[in-house]
């Protein structure tokens, strides 16, 4: 379990590298969109490391519930800059294969959680 909660800040800390590549040129009356975007992956980075050092069981359940309620709101920004014409199909893919892995890893974290209560 340990490696899979380590795999999750990887791919979270990848996320943050991404955005800030990715979304270098979005145009200024959309600035909101991509700060929420980079706000937010610092927020879920910041909810992964204290899951990850809490021993609390039900407050590390409250954290992947948190954590994935942040993903689902990432998850919107970006189909929202997509539709939008804000990116490109091949940096939405990426980004959006980034945040489901994430997702995946985070539901999986939680299902252990849950396992072992």
């Amino acid at each position: 379990m340990r490696e899979e909660k380590f795999k999750v800040i990887q791919f979270i800390r990848k996320l943050i590298l991404e955005v800030d590549k990715e979304l270098e040129n979005f145009p200024k009356k959309d600035l909101e969109i991509k700060n929420r975007l980079r706000t937010s992956s610092y927020d879920l980075l910041e909810l992964a490391y204290e899951a990850n050092s809490t021993k609390n069981l039900e407050f590390k359940q409250e954290l992947l519930t948190r954590m994935i309620a942040k993903i689902k709101i990432m998850d919107f920004l970006l189909n929202l800059s997509y539709d939008k014409n804000l990116l490109t199909e091949r940096k939405y893919l990426k980004l959006a294969k980034i945040i489901d892995d994430i997702a995946k890893y985070t539901n999986g974290w939680q299902k252990n959680i849950v396992g072992q209560s």
